[in-house]
């Protein structure tokens, strides 16, 4: 009763296989018969038939087989590559003319799948626009821009003016207080306008209304470039109701006022309170960090005269400060 043969790629020898082989090379022949629980050594033509007898084998020398497996590998793998080759040349001038499947010249939505490869889009869009860029920026402490990506960013947005672009950007209010942000509207010239507001969505630009940029997670390593043109819609509709719900920044800057000493970011934490939110929530949707938060929610509950959380959020109701514009 023979040995079912053990599994394995054909280039590979089995341990019964290297223990016969060895018995080969001892004692110079095998019987046929016995190469049945070991056929790769037939496969990988390790054993002939003996010119006395061809019901029994004789080894082949090593260095001869190995060379033997070695140039029919270089062979398979020559073969790979002018397959992989001839596959190139027959794609090559599809890809070279930028063929889409029918009515789409351009991918709809394409995920962009570093920082690095997000700026790059971005920047090859900006470096094709003539007519107008929209972007929220929320601020998000915890995220640091190095000085290095401000600086590009500067430069490209600035050269996109110099072509006679318009550019609007929207912030949170906490925004004001930021140096990088000042700086950065000191070092642009052109038609370039900014505004805040309590609270904004999450990262968005768009340029020319053609094509929108949007992060597809929370730590924005992901980013979608989105070009269907009513999403495009879309998101120019909302920016722009937006706008006008927002208060100037640059380049005229309106101060917004404080009746009975609340001050507009008290009033937008005391909606977010009433709401139930987190201190964490709060500085996060405000664009800034949670002690700052804090802070503010202390002042306010002093001025309400509240000795506690609670005790706060019913003060808020009562106080009418919600139902006030400023």
């Amino acid at each position: 009763m023979t040995t079912p043969h053990a599994h394995h790629r054909p280039d590979e020898l089995c341990a019964e296989g290297q223990q016969m082989y060895q018995r080969a090379l001892r004692d110079g022949q095998v019987a046929l018969r016995a190469v049945d629980t070991a056929p790769c050594l037939l496969d990988m033509g390790l054993l002939r038939p003996t010119a006395e007898d061809p019901e029994r084998l004789e080894p082949v020398t090593p260095s001869i087989a190995l060379q033997r497996l070695l140039r029919a590998s270089d062979e398979r793998i020559a073969d790979e590559r002018r397959h992989g080759q001839r596959m190139a040349d027959m794609f090559e001038p599809l890809v070279r003319a930028g063929v889409h499947p029918a009515g789409t010249s351009t991918p709809m939505l394409r995920a962009l799948k570093s920082n690095e490869r997000t700026n790059q889009a971005i920047a090859e869009a900006l470096a094709e626009a003539r007519t107008e860029t929209l972007t929220i920026q929320p601020y998000r402490p915890h995220l640091t821009r190095r000085p290095e990506v401000h600086a590009a960013a500067v430069a490209r947005d600035q050269a996109f003016l110099d072509r006679g672009g318009r550019i609007r950007a929207l912030y949170q209010h906490s925004v004001r207080h930021i140096p990088y942000t000042r700086d950065r509207y000191e070092q642009l010239t052109g038609d370039v306008e900014a505004r805040t507001l309590d609270e904004v969505p999450e990262r968005l630009i768009i340029v020319d209304h053609t094509v929108a940029f949007i992060p597809a997670n929370t730590d924005r390593t992901l980013a979608l470039e989105v070009r269907h043109p009513a999403l495009i819609t879309h998101f120019v509709t909302v920016f722009d109701r937006l706008w006008r719900l927002a208060t100037p920044m640059y380049p005229h800057t309106v101060q917004r006022q404080s009746p009975d000493g609340i001050t507009p970011r008290q009033r937008a934490i005391a909606a977010l309170l009433v709401e139930g939110h987190t201190d964490s929530d709060i500085a996060d949707r405000l664009g800034m960090n949670v002690r700052t938060a804090r802070v503010h929610i202390a002042k306010l509950a002093t001025t309400l005269g509240s000795e506690s959380r609670a005790q706060l959020g019913y003060l808020i109701g009562q106080s009418g400060i919600l139902d006030r514009e400023g």
